[in-house]
């Protein structure tokens, strides 16, 4: 079941906790572009959501082939909708959601917003949807903010950011609401504090969204998920690091996937479950969604590590870039024991363990 509309709101219901699902937020790099994305590697990692909001979608005929690609791989039904084209040149992306129709319904109110300041190059774009299971309501919007020449050029839409929640809010009245997106900033930057006064708060604080193109490098924390701290507690969140669960090097993954690797919230009691692609064992340090990455976790996570703690984690923060784990030597106390001992935790990520 496909659809694609630009519908005004409807009446809205209140609505109390949100069902057991996990919603993600992923920018799939130019979806529908003669580009040789790798549709099968993209559904793989598509099927770890049930909800998925998409940005830099090109063509919503891929936004089709993606379900299509779903329902062979997952043996489920899907459903999908895009926005209309938006942008203010030549160049326009649609927006679209994609959700597992035994977990998650559309209910009403696809719309994309009425820019009255004109602030956006591409509007937000929201729906309201509802958990299959407990027959419970939540709206999810999403955007992908202009990047422009330098970060002055992103704060208009991000100010702007906090007046579109405050909409959302009306519109959907006594319903929990997130905000997905790829915002290219991030979420410490003091241009957020008016979204944060209204109770807004970011699912990801560490870690990067965007792969760096040094392999099993991560770059900058873009991509994110604010959602309504008064109306959901997510029981997991985090970052989904794909290129270690598909059969393609770091560049080829970046270039073939997406430079963004999806953010997502899972509530009531679910949890992000990591599949390899050839259906192999994961690592340890890439089953959870809270492996350690030397150059983006934080000092309290950092500090998880053997024979590290508080001082030494933030003299990792001060050495920052560290290509491999062995340039922990240079860290006052690490000698090599200890780096042994570190390294055979299985705390770090990726190409860091």
């Amino acid at each position: 079941m496909r659809r694609y509309l630009l519908a005004g709101l409807l009446a809205l219901a209140p609505l109390a906790a949100q069902g057991d699902v996990v919603l993600g937020s992923w920018n799939i790099k130019h979806l529908g572009w003669n580009n040789d994305k790798a549709v099968g590697q993209v559904a793989h990692v598509a099927n770890h959501f049930d909800l998925l909001a998409i940005q830099e979608l090109m063509d919503p005929a891929a936004l089709a082939a993606l379900e299509d690609e779903l329902e062979a791989l997952s043996g489920e039904a899907w459903s999908s909708m895009a926005s209309h084209a938006l942008g203010r040149s030549s160049y326009e992306e649609h927006y679209g959601f994609l959700w597992r129709e035994s977990e998650v319904a559309y209910e009403d109110g696809a719309v994309v917003f009425i820019d009255h300041g004109d602030v956006f190059s591409r509007e937000p774009y929201s729906a309201r949807f509802r958990d299959v299971e407990t027959d419970e309501r939540f709206a999810a919007a999403t955007v992908h903010v202009v990047y422009g020449d330098s970060v002055s050029d992103r704060l208009p839409e991000i100010e702007a950011l906090a007046d579109y929640w405050q909409w959302l809010g009306e519109a959907h009245p006594d319903t929990p609401r997130l905000l997905m997106g790829d915002f290219n900033l991030s979420p410490e930057h003091d241009a957020w504090a008016p979204l944060r006064e209204q109770g807004a708060v970011p699912a990801v604080v560490e870690g990067a969204s965007t792969l760096a193109t040094t392999a099993g490098q991560y770059a900058n924390l873009y991509d994110n998920l604010w959602y309504d701290a008064g109306r959901l507690a997510p029981d997991d969140k985090g970052v989904l690091r794909f290129p270690e669960l598909l059969p393609f090097p770091h560049q080829e993954a970046r270039d073939r996937v997406s430079d963004h690797v999806p953010v997502y919230v899972a509530l009531n009691g679910a949890t992000l479950e990591r599949r390899a692609a050839d259906g192999g064992e994961l690592l340890a340090s890439q089953q959870g969604s809270s492996c350690i990455d030397l150059n983006a976790s934080g000092l309290d996570r950092l500090a998880e590590l053997p024979h590290v703690g508080p001082a030494r984690a933030q003299a990792i923060i001060s050495g920052r870039p560290w290509q491999t784990p062995s340039e922990l030597a240079r860290v006052s106390g690490i000698g090599e024991g200890r780096l042994n001992d570190i390294r055979a935790s299985g705390l770090l990520c990726g190409s860091q363990g």
